[in-house]
């Protein structure tokens, strides 16, 4: 049986790539559509709104897009959810610098399977590195009981394989 770290300020973090997705109104196809809904997403923090839901604290390692709208969206999103997060504000570079993916789902409907278009070019969390966060702090001073990542972060880049395998030793040499 596992056991958790007793007396830890969190139930469960872990490492994401933040995003939007957009979905179209009322169940429609993507090709036909004229309105959609923003949606902040991704599927780490998917599991943690189910831990936050039940009242569980929760938080994301992830990195934005600094003065960006769309950062500012995600972060209101995540306070909404109760999910609280930790990374920096990166510069974009520019129009062709960095940005947060977007992901533009069909969500089908009768005989329409689902389907989700993925547009990840120059996406902000494909660099994250463990110097950016405060590891001390966060697996010592405040504690962690369950660190979750997931072979989709990991896979984005050498970055972010990089960056999953330290955070995995991080954790395990401070007691996790």
């Amino acid at each position: 049986m596992i056991k958790f770290k007793e007396n830890a300020k969190y139930d469960l973090i872990c490492a994401s790539s933040m995003g939007t997705r957009l979905v179209p109104k009322n169940r429609q196809p993507v090709s036909t559509s004229t309105e959609f809904e923003l949606q902040s997403t991704s599927a780490e923090t998917n599991v943690l709104n189910i831990s936050s839901s039940l009242n569980l604290k929760t938080k994301v390692l992830t990195s934005f897009v600094k003065d960006n709208a769309i950062a500012s969206f995600i972060k209101n999103q995540l306070r909404m959810r109760n999910i609280e997060f930790e990374g920096p504000d990166i510069p974009s570079g520019g129009p062709w610098g960095y940005r947060h993916q977007i992901n533009i789902a069909d969500s089908g409907y009768g005989l329409r399977a689902p389907k989700v278009t993925n547009d990840r070019a120059g996406e902000v969390g494909r660099d994250l590195k463990i110097e950016n966060y405060d590891l001390e702090k966060l697996f010592v001073k405040d504690g962690v009981k369950l660190l979750h990542l997931s072979g989709l972060v990991a896979a984005l880049s050498e970055n972010t394989t990089k960056f999953c395998i330290e955070l995995a030793k991080k954790a395990k040499k401070m007691g996790h």
